[in-house]
């Protein structure tokens, strides 16, 4: 089967494309049959060796830890209703960039019907992670809410789901591409690399600050996010795009009464993200949120579709699409 393999830790480069045996099925796993599978700015920093928060895999690996298709092969002890069944399939850390893959059939998540395979997987790990954050952070009628890089894959589903608890939203990226993105979902849209954003994100909340601030960047931009805060606010730590998490002085946040939600309560995610991921899908079948796949690209152009999230010029989800034969990337850019 074709994959993809990262030879070594380093730039998008080191990604090259081969071949491996099939996989097969050991007790209680499955072997799937992958359409797309995802990627995210974190596993761009696993394959730099620059990730602080996961083990590094043993080289060579398959990245890829998210996939969907179709269930192809059974180990011994998985219900035979399986075989067949279009899914969502978690792999780990790795193996995901290939042709087929093996799961345990206890990861697994039928895809509901009338829900393409590529849309699955834009709404399963990004959408369940946007619908805890919302939910830990109480967003509901009357707060007005930051979303910081919200034209990415987390963050335009935290704008929509934002937006649907009633919250007033702002949304905060850099390009005109992005912000005419984060416009068309019905946000406010701040460009953070004018010098005046946080003056603006004020203007936009009038005048009080965000009550809510999702913190996705971390560095100085998390930094100075926090200094719009209002008081009595929540700061909702999960991400660090920058390279560094948001440090919150706890002497600062008291005094002005903030609640600082850290990005540790990312690691209290995992006995919900099933429930979560079947409340976004069904958000997204009432159309009250919509997955923006902002750009696709063949199995074998693996590298390239690295190097544009790593550079952060994506909107959106970006995927593979295993079948798409090799040639020049196709985006889908939302209308």
């Amino acid at each position: 089967m074709r994959v993809i393999q990262a030879v070594r830790f380093g730039g998008p480069e080191v990604l090259v494309a081969g071949e491996l045996p099939d996989p097969a099925a050991g007790p209680g796993q499955v072997v799937v049959d992958v359409k797309v599978a995802g990627l995210t700015f974190v596993e761009t920093q696993i394959r730099r060796g620059a990730d602080r928060w996961h083990e590094r895999p043993s080289l060579p690996y398959v990245p890829g830890g998210l996939v969907a298709g179709h269930v192809s092969a059974l180990g011994a002890g998985v219900d035979p209703a399986w075989l067949g069944l279009r899914v969502l399939a978690g792999t780990g850390e790795t193996g995901g960039f290939a042709e087929r893959a093996v799961a345990l059939a206890g990861a697994l998540f039928p895809v509901p019907d009338g829900l393409g395979l590529p849309e699955a997987v834009a709404l399963y790990s990004d959408g369940s992670t946007a619908q805890g954050l919302v939910e830990r952070a109480g967003v509901g009628p009357g707060d007005r809410v930051l979303v910081e890089a919200a034209a990415g894959g987390v963050g335009h589903l935290l704008v929509q789901l934002a937006l649907a608890a009633g919250a007033q939203v702002v949304g905060t990226a850099r390009g005109s591409r992005k912000l005419a993105l984060i416009r068309r979902l019905g946000a406010v849209a701040v460009d953070y690399s004018a010098p005046d954003w946080t003056r603006q994100v004020r203007e936009a909340t009038g005048g009080a600050g965000p009550t809510v601030v999702f913190d996705g960047v971390g560095g100085r931009i998390g930094q100075a996010a926090f200094g719009t805060t209002a008081r009595g606010g929540r700061f909702s730590i999960h991400g660090a795009s920058s390279g560094d998490v948001t440090h919150i002085d706890p002497a600062a946040a008291r005094d002005r009464g903030v609640e600082v939600i850290g990005i540790g309560q990312l690691a209290g995610f995992g006995p919900h993200l099933t429930r979560w991921a079947r409340q976004i899908m069904s958000h997204a079948a009432a159309g009250l949120v919509r997955p923006v796949i902002g750009q696709t690209f063949p199995l074998d152009h693996a590298a390239r579709a690295h190097a544009v999230v790593e550079n952060r010029t994506t909107i959106g989800k970006t995927l593979l699409l295993i079948d798409t034969p090799a040639g020049a990337p196709r985006p889908d850019l939302p209308g």
